[in-house]
């Protein structure tokens, strides 16, 4: 199904009968990477997974985005389709949008898969910084702008201009004051060897959150999909 959101036409699918349960993708994903989890809870819920603009079939936003954006657009889209007070999971990114949405609106309760909110300023590699210095010389931003497509992130090299720009901003917002606001049941499912989303990343989110737990499983940023059964165990005793 298409709705038009913000003059953006966004592509979702809705099924199953009972409380509802919306599902957030991560970054470069759509909504065949949340479909697992929604096929096995269907019996017992209503399922909605929207692709997030920019992503699978929903189209780009006309600028760049912020967290905000994407909160705001999540808002006017459940509104729309008649979803109130949902159960929310998102992964990575959605669990970052997810983070934003539920410190201001009504859910049931919130579920995060590897989801870091919190930023760190960490020590920027070498070719980070040099590349930044090049950026400064007169002349040169536009090889600045080159080189990123070269030795920037994979989900950089690989977004267009006015996602590349979103991306920036959205991974570079510090999220922690908005999951310090969130007083619903949050449930975090992290991955050991998640080196997008560090687990100590979700031991800090647990840590300033005022009803989170936290379930560390085996795998990586896709933990969630490698442990799928397991997870669904979990949620089913959760929700």
């Amino acid at each position: 199904m298409i709705i038009k959101i913000k003059e953006i036409d966004i592509h979702y699918i809705q099924y199953g009968m009972g409380k509802d349960i919306v599902l957030l993708h991560g970054w470069g994903q759509n909504i065949e990477m949340m479909k697992p989890l929604g096929d096995m809870l269907k019996d017992k819920y209503r399922i909605t997974i929207l692709d997030l603009p920019g992503f699978g079939k929903s189209k780009e936003p006309k600028e760049a985005w912020t967290i905000d954006n994407y909160s705001s657009m999540l808002e006017e889209f459940l509104l729309e389709i008649g979803v109130k007070k949902p159960i929310i999971m998102g992964h990575s990114f959605g669990g970052r949008i997810a983070i934003r949405y539920s410190a201001r609106h009504s859910i049931e309760k919130l579920v995060l898969f590897g989801s870091p909110c919190i930023r760190i300023h960490e020590e920027l590699p070498m070719y980070v910084k040099v590349l930044k210095k090049i950026k400064k010389l007169p002349g040169m931003s536009r090889f600045g702008e080159y080189m990123k497509k070269y030795i920037g992130s994979r989900d950089y090299k690989a977004a267009s201009k006015i996602m590349r720009e979103t991306l920036v901003q959205v991974v570079n917002e510090d999220l922690s004051k908005y999951a310090r606001e969130i007083e619903e049941p949050t449930l975090l499912i992290w991955g050991e060897n998640d080196t997008e989303a560090p687990v100590k990343d979700a031991q800090e989110l647990e840590k300033i959150m005022i009803d989170a737990g936290l379930i560390i499983l085996p795998g990586t940023h896709y933990a969630y999909l490698e442990n799928l059964q397991q997870v669904i165990n979990i949620l089913n005793n959760f929700l």
